[in-house]
């Protein structure tokens, strides 16, 4: 698990300087070392986190003849199958590494080498004798890259901080602002930043001499198919898959631990990794219990006693997670506004002071539609998909779709209008024979679970240099999950019927069929008395309400939530916006302190 960075440039670079600076600010994710390449034209940086091959998986790597080198950020879990394959085919191996494997695979079947891995990764490699620069990313999107065109040639970075560098002082993009307002994240392959876009998941691009960069996708959802399988057979299924899964996610030089929700899906890889380890698994769980929301630590306790777990349970106050928010937007950068990314980030700073690799259950709620608004009653996704076309009467609701457009600057009005069509695009592109329900797993797949869940699991946990893993999104388990028929997914009441039913060889049913509660956090005690009040002074007079907003019209929404409480949406994410303005556009991307603050922090 690492940073990666670099450059594909029109002329040869002058001096290393840009490259370095890259590095450097991607240290937090690889805080054991770096490394770097330059060949003409071309740069790779890397910044290290050690987990596997400790003493000699330093990168760049080279094959045989130096004729390949690549930098890459995650874990490919087959390393060792597809080592003994490549060394049966004559390949040697300098060090243990597993990602030496993906250049001696490249080398031995070009493009479709990826069709064999199972991991998760973002890498570059330089094919020196063809004079091109491959960039891939994992098939979910659970390690991020990033990439720019530019007048000099392309950039490309594991975050976006990481190509300050090269871009200079980033303009916003009204956009992806738009899509931030309206969905807490930004989605689709543009960003917040002009000019700066994501490598969609299941992606390669490759960038030659002519200067253009060719994106090619290597794999989508959309090749599952609808399985006709009752559900002994898939119970059948699974265990085999889920063993095989978890074996190879175990796969590490160093301790490894979990975060605990008590929810079903962290507590069944309690249960599952439990029984395959030999001490006691490390688990770390967080809770607000003098506040009003859910708290979730007694659920965590029982499973960890249950599975002789050695457990953490952190107690915080709200205003313990409040002043967490500017260095928990720093580490982000790809701008989300998900409530979870502070408990988040407390726990991987916590994990980060003992270990470097930390699991948890992120996708077990998309795979296996666990969430309710997958059972949504069909009037309703009728009326909402008549009113909005394409979306098949999903994710059709917005943030700020109550608010009105009095409070847009002109540009970002006329943008407000296109927020939707990354989740109407992702609805739109599922094949004729998949359901409904396949169709709204669908849309989250591609949108919310990479630009939002996986934004939090990967930059709240690399800000504290720890490596997390997510089993539930292996693709092999992506691809059955999906295929599931309908009615062993949900019914009116309850979802994640199969899930919960394979589950309950390891806890008890009453566990597992509770109510699901989600991860909630105490947003609203924030937004309220005299904090609310500062707020009003504050927010109005930073640059970027002043630049994309009304500020009377900020004001107003403020009086709302002063009377109703009811505009506690709208202006969370206008606070997050405006500490992330302050950050990368007014600042040079540089990390504010780890507490402090956040309209302190503007006021400054």
């Amino acid at each position: 698990m690492c940073g990666i960075a670099g450059y594909y440039l029109k002329a040869p670079a002058d001096d290393r300087s840009r490259l370095t600076e890259m590095a450097r600010r991607l240290a937090h994710r690889g805080p054991d070392g770096s490394g770097f390449h330059e060949a003409g034209r071309v740069g790779l940086a890397h910044t290290r986190l050690a987990i596997i091959d400790l003493a000699g998986g330093a990168q760049p790597l080279y094959n045989e003849d130096r004729a390949l080198v690549l930098v890459a950020n995650g874990e490919v879990y087959n390393y060792l199958e597809l080592r003994t394959e490549l060394e049966s085919l004559g390949h040697r191996f300098a060090t243990h590494s597993d990602c030496e494997t993906l250049l001696h695979a490249y080398e031995a079947w070009g493009e479709a080498f990826l069709d064999r891995v199972l991991g998760m990764y973002a890498f570059a490699l330089h094919d020196v004798n063809r004079g091109e620069l491959l960039i891939g990313r994992d098939r979910l999107g659970i390690k991020p890259l990033y990439y720019a065109l530019t007048p000099q040639g392309l950039a490309f970075a594991s975050e976006l901080k990481a190509l300050r560098p090269l871009l200079g002082r980033p303009e916003v993009d009204a956009l992806g602002l738009a899509r931030f307002l309206q969905a807490n994240f930004t989605s689709g392959p543009g960003t917040l930043m002009r000019g700066v876009e994501r490598l969609p998941p299941g992606h390669i691009g490759r960038m030659g001499a002519d200067g253009v960069l060719h994106l090619r996708r290597y794999w989508s959802p959309t090749q599952t198919r609808p399985a006709g399988i009752d559900l002994d057979e898939a119970l059948e299924v699974f265990d085999t898959l889920m063993d095989e899964v978890i074996t190879i996610h175990l796969r590490s030089d160093v301790p490894f631990g979990l975060f605990l929700s008590g929810g079903v899906d962290s507590s069944l890889l309690a249960a599952l990794i439990s029984h395959k380890v030999d001490q006691p698994l490390r688990t770390w769980s967080v809770g607000f219990p003098a506040s009003g929301v859910h708290n979730e630590l007694a659920a965590a306790a029982a499973v960890a006693e249950r599975f002789h777990t050695r457990h953490t349970a952190l107690e915080v106050s709200a205003r313990d997670m409040l002043d967490r928010l500017p260095h928990a937007i720093w580490a982000a950068d790809d701008l989300s506004a998900d409530y979870a990314n502070l408990p988040v980030s407390l726990l991987a700073e916590r994990a980060g002071a003992e270990l470097k690799v930390v699991f948890s259950g992120e996708g077990g709620d998309e795979v296996f539609a666990g969430y309710g608004r997958y059972r949504m009653p069909w009037i309703r996704r009728v009326l909402a998909g008549l009113r909005h076309h394409g979306s098949g009467g999903f994710r059709t609701r917005g943030v700020f779709s109550r608010v009105g457009r009095d409070l847009f600057q002109p540009e970002l009005a006329r943008a407000m209008s296109a927020w939707r069509a990354p989740f109407v695009q992702g609805w739109g592109e599922t094949p004729a024979d998949w359901t409904d329900l396949m169709r709204r797993q669908h849309v989250d797949i591609v949108t919310w679970l990479p630009d939002d869940l996986l934004v939090k699991a990967d930059r709240m946990l690399m800000a504290w240099g720890v490596e997390g893993r997510v089993p539930f999104l292996d693709h092999r388990v992506v691809e059955f999950g999906l295929a599931l028929p309908d009615g062993l997914k949900v019914d009116a009441r309850s979802g994640k019927r199969f899930l919960k039913r394979w589950g309950e060889r390891f806890l008890p049913r009453e566990h597992l069929w509770s109510h699901k509660k989600g991860f909630t956090v105490p947003v609203g005690e924030w937004l309220r008395g005299e904090w609310l009040e500062r707020y009003g002074r504050v927010v109005p007079q930073t640059a970027a309400v002043q630049d994309w907003f009304h500020p009377g019209a900020v004001r107003r929404l403020v009086e709302v939530q002063r009377r109703s409480g009811r505009m506690t949406g709208p202006l969370w994410a206008l606070l997050n916006f405006t500490l992330w303005y302050r950050l990368f556009v007014e600042g040079d991307g540089e990390a504010p302190p780890r507490l402090r603050d956040p309209l302190d922090f503007l006021a400054d």
